[in-house]
């Protein structure tokens, strides 16, 4: 099979590169990763996520094969969402990005106050 062309907009690859660049699915994979967990634990674990994203999130992720998700009969029903062993290998693909974050983040940080007062200064 011939690999594709990221740069072209109808590039199927891209769709995947829309999932490894959303910051909640990084997250949810990161938890996940650890040990299943339930939606309202990961609603409390991940700060400033709607219950709409999460769920959505969760939805995308499903349907990428990369999260499962186990409803469990009880009233009302509990869900618990684990990661697959292809959602693994992308948690252990991106979870460097997310350690670079942590190790640069005040470079970058200083890097766009340096921008921001250039930015004042020629204005």
């Amino acid at each position: 099979m011939k690999p594709g062309n990221p740069y072209n907009a109808q590039c199927p690859t891209r769709l995947i590169l829309d999932r490894v660049g959303d910051k909640w699915a990084v997250l949810l994979l990161g938890l996940l990763r650890k040990e299943p967990m339930r939606f309202n634990a990961l609603r409390r674990h991940i700060d400033g996520i709607s219950q709409k994203m999460l769920s959505q999130t969760l939805k995308n992720l499903e349907r990428d094969g990369l999260v499962k998700r186990h409803a469990i009969a009880t009233v009302p029903v509990t869900v618990e969402y684990s990661i697959t062993p292809l959602g693994m290998t992308l948690a252990k693909a991106v979870d460097p990005l997310r350690h670079w974050a942590e190790t640069h983040l005040k470079d970058v940080q200083a890097s766009q106050r340096r921008y921001d007062g250039s930015q004042k200064d020629a204005a």
